[in-house]
């Protein structure tokens, strides 16, 4: 099987204030946000390699949101899938969904002994709207199960 390779890991956050955040972490890495919408930014870092993802959400429980690695394709995100399910680790399949500001494919991998999800995607396109639609946006769930990632019809979430 031909190696595949992440283009980056990428951390999600839930923070208090997205604009304070914006300013703390542009400072920090010394680049802009790759992309901006009310209440979320992603910054695509390329020293060290992050995709860094700030979610406003000034009632989460925890301030990490989920992990995750960004591939470069499709082909690479169902050779993970494989690799991963070979060695015994379940995953839960998310295809062309739009979550974040983005329409993707990926998988997700639970089970990590500490509680982590891990999501493993490609962005497929961009995406005007946090959610693919008004159902999605109502239901309140993207990004994994409604237990473990619940959304509002804003972009204040615990999602990707």
């Amino acid at each position: 099987m031909t190696e595949t390779v992440p283009t980056r890991v990428q951390l999600a956050l839930n923070v208090d204030d997205v604009d304070a955040a914006v300013a703390f972490y542009s400072a920090m890495f010394g680049v802009e946000p790759a992309k901006r919408r009310p209440g979320y930014a992603n910054f695509a870092i390329a020293t060290p390699p992050l995709k860094l993802v700030l979610l406003e959400n000034k009632d989460a429980a925890e301030r990490l949101n989920h992990l995750g690695v960004e591939m470069t394709s499709v082909d690479d995100v169902d050779a993970q899938q494989t690799r991963l399910g070979g060695v015994g680790l379940v995953s839960t399949d998310e295809r062309g969904t739009t979550c974040c500001y983005a329409k993707q494919d990926k998988f997700w991998v639970e089970g990590a002994p500490d509680g982590e999800r891990w999501e493993f995607y490609t962005v497929l396109a961009d995406s005007p709207t946090f959610f693919a639609d008004v159902e999605a946006a109502e239901s309140g769930t993207c990004c994994g199960d409604g237990d473990a990632a619940v959304a509002t019809s804003t972009p204040t979430t615990t999602c990707c």
